[in-house]
């Protein structure tokens, strides 16, 4: 699959998993949300967990040296985008906008870096922590 099917694909998967009432669409376009460090985190961790999830559900080479991310990545990515949506007020396709410029930029960074998966891989790695706070792994090691 090409980088930009890819692109296209992985916002697409992750907000089909938001439950029905936060994908209601509202009457009017509501204000883009202020991002503060958090939650610009929790975004850019939402999106490098659906580039490594789909990485891995397609046995990329590289994908398996992280934590299954299917399951637990989604609920990151629900949780994340409820709480978003209900502290700002922000609109389904106004989350979806700047889940894709992050999705985005973490594929740009990754065509344009020496190796691509260290450059994904700092970001997820980066972003484990955070995981296990918010979505504890279901076995301990």
């Amino acid at each position: 699959m090409d980088t930009m099917n890819r692109l296209l694909l992985i916002p697409a998967l992750l907000l089909s998993a938001l439950p029905l009432s936060a994908q209601t669409p509202t009457q009017a376009p509501a204000p883009q949300p202020t991002l503060t460090l958090s939650r610009e985190t929790a975004l850019r961790c939402s999106a490098a967990f659906g580039l490594i999830a789909y990485d891995q559900s397609r046995g990329a080479p590289g994908a398996d040296a992280y934590p299954p991310l299917g399951a637990r990545g989604k609920e990151f990515f629900v949780r994340t985008t409820a709480r978003l949506m209900d502290e700002t007020g922000a609109s389904r396709e106004t989350v979806q906008a700047l889940l894709k410029v992050r999705v985005e930029a973490l594929q740009k960074g990754a065509i344009e870096a020496a190796n691509p998966q260290e450059f994904v891989g700092r970001t997820v790695r980066a972003c484990l922590p955070l995981l296990d706070a918010e979505v504890p792994s279901a076995t301990k090691p």
